[in-house]
This record gives structure tokens, C-alpha cells and sequence, in this order.
């Protein structure tokens, strides 16, 4: 008998701006995890709104800081602004920034 994987399909990718619904702040998808991923103290302590762990997780630079977060789905909406992100790390992740949205630095030739 086959074993089956539950699938989660995430709404939002790699390199995409996002707004964050409760905190008002723009940021990029630096990386995605199919759900929550950081230890149960942290969830504890950071996550007041106690967001699904069931449900994907991304980590996040944010626009016109040094820091990164790590934001639950629910709380994020797409940002249609096309317009950079101002973060120290962004050429760390990107190679460039084309149509509103960043190319990860290992996919440019």
C-alpha cells in the first residue's frame, strides 16, 4: 500500500513582496516552509494572534529595516506596489528585481 504525502499549496513564493495584515509593514519572501517550523517557545511568545502550524510559514525581510521576521500565511497580503524592498540583505538572496518581483540570486546566469 502507498504511503500518501498531504500536499500544501502556498499562496505566496520565493521573491514576492507581501504587506503584513496586523503589523502594516512591506517585506519579500526569502524563503517558504510548508508549515510552522520554529520551536513552541517562540510560538509562544511571538505569535500573539496564534496563527495555524499546520498551515505555511514564510520567512521575511523587511522593507526599511535590518531585521527579518517569520510571518504565518494568514496574516500576509499580496503588495501590488511593484516597488523595491530597502533591506541589507536583499542581494544576499536576489540577483535583481524585474515586473515588481526579485530573481533569486541562483536562478541568474
Amino acid at each position: 500500500m502507498a504511503t500518501v504525502t498531504p500536499i500544501t499549496k502556498v499562496k505566496f513564493s520565493i521573491g514576492e513582496l507581501i504587506h503584513h495584515r496586523l503589523f502594516d509593514y512591506r517585506g519579500v519572501i526569502v524563503d517558504v516552509d510548508r508549515n510552522f517550523q520554529a520551536t513552541e517557545e517562540w510560538y509562544e511568545t511571538v505569535a500573539k494572534s496564534r496563527p495555524p502550524k499546520d498551515k505555511p510559514w514564510y520567512h521575511v525581510l523587511v522593507h526599511g529595516s535590518n531585521h527579518s521576521t517569520y510571518v504565518a500565511e494568514q496574516n500576509l497580503a499580496s503588495d501590488d506596489s511593484e516597488e523595491p524592498i530597502n533591506h541589507p540583505m536583499v542581494a544576499h538572496f536576489f540577483a535583481k528585481f524585474v515586473d515588481g518581483k526579485y530573481v533569486r540570486s541562483d536562478l541568474t546566469n
